[in-house]
């Protein structure tokens, strides 16, 4: 039996993809062990689905001055070395990291101890953590094409976000009584994401009176940004958060509002979801979703409305415009040469697992 050590934490989007992967692992005869940090998010969702966990010591590196950058290199060294007695004691064929400040210690280790280890970069531009890593790795799995010419030749493949399976299995029917709405009616499903978005939920409850006149509405607004005042309005459903019954909504919905995470988006992609993209801007970021945003622009995926220029006018017309040329943005999504993500990564973890460095 073959072993493979998974890492990545600090968000569920460093978690998830991980996740999606534990399936086909499953099937290929794989001894699973998840490396993270000790009371991360990630140390719940994997203890959750019984794969072994270990934790180690995580410091984050910064760009900017804070007091802790004094004292997190010192964390990361003593990850470093929690990491590699792991390594040494697990004794994978592989390493797979989806990223996040827990997973350097564990690929540099990796490195140390001859083991071979992909990791992949969500955006267009590689962050701090995965910058540290790349020269470490043996290939790199990326979600967009111009992320090739940042990167090492030779290692950049273009894999796209392993997606968990149960997205695919959405029943509409199913979504529309959860919500008390009609399964026949066009639905556009609003994700502000996890924390929610108030530029986003201002925007969408000012058009609401123009959208419900067409369409239903199932708003994933982010904790804390119930509208009271809204819990009777026909034909409008909120919630703060979902999880289980998520791919139901995604099989009723007919249009999605979405920030531009690269995650997000290319379950909106896997899914072959019209979309339209609100990027977080980049006085909130570094800029990723805007990058992100643009390719899908550029690729025919998605319709995008940078933050600023979001209001109830563009906002309407954004949803008549993918409305009246859905067609056209589902023709470009399947056409992606994403459409397997997780059988094209487990192509890459089988051939390292059987040719250690």
């Amino acid at each position: 039996m073959k072993k493979i050590v998974l890492t990545g934490g600090g968000t569920a989007g460093h978690v998830t993809p991980n996740i999606a992967l534990l399936p086909s692992l499953k099937e290929s005869g794989y001894e699973v062990h998840y490396i993270g940090s000790y009371n991360g998010i990630e140390k719940k969702l994997i203890e959750d689905i019984g794969i072994p966990y270990y934790g180690i010591s995580s410091g984050k590196l910064r760009r900017y001055f804070d007091l802790k950058n004094f004292s997190d290199p010192f964390r990361v060294i003593k990850g470093f070395g929690e990491a590699d007695r792991l390594i040494k004691k697990l004794k994978p064929d592989v390493v797979f990291s989806k990223g996040g400040f827990v997973a350097v210690p564990v690929v540099l280790a990796a490195k140390k101890n001859k083991i071979p280890a992909i990791i992949h970069e969500s955006d267009m531009t590689p962050g701090l953590a995965n910058k540290i890593c790349i020269p470490s790795a043996t290939k790199v799995c990326c979600n967009f094409n111009e992320t090739f010419d940042l990167l090492p030749e030779g290692k950049a493949v273009l894999t796209g976000t392993p997606i968990r399976k149960e997205l695919f299995e959405g029943n509409r029917e199913r979504a529309a009584k959860f919500c008390n709405l009609s399964p026949e009616k066009p639905t556009i499903l609003i994700i502000g994401g996890s924390s929610g978005s108030v530029v986003i939920n201002n925007a969408v409850r000012e058009s609401l009176d123009d959208i419900l006149a067409k369409y239903q509405v199932v708003h994933l607004c982010g904790k804390g940004h119930l509208d009271q005042s809204l819990t009777t309005r026909n034909g409008y459903v909120q919630f703060e958060y979902i999880s289980k019954e998520l791919r139901d909504l995604f099989a009723l919905c007919d249009l999605v509002i979405s920030r531009a995470g690269a995650n997000a988006i290319c379950e909106l992609l896997a899914l072959k979801k019209p979309n339209i993209l609100i990027p977080l801007s980049k006085a909130a970021s570094r800029g990723d979703q805007i990058l992100n945003a643009k390719s899908f622009k550029k690729n025919g995926y998605s319709y995008v409305i940078e933050e600023e220029e979001l209001s109830k006018t563009s906002l309407i017309n954004a949803i008549r415009d993918v409305m009246v040329h859905k067609g056209e943005y589902i023709k470009a999504m399947e056409e992606s040469k994403m459409s397997d993500s997780v059988g094209t990564i487990m192509e890459l973890i089988n051939q390292a697992a059987n040719s250690k460095i």
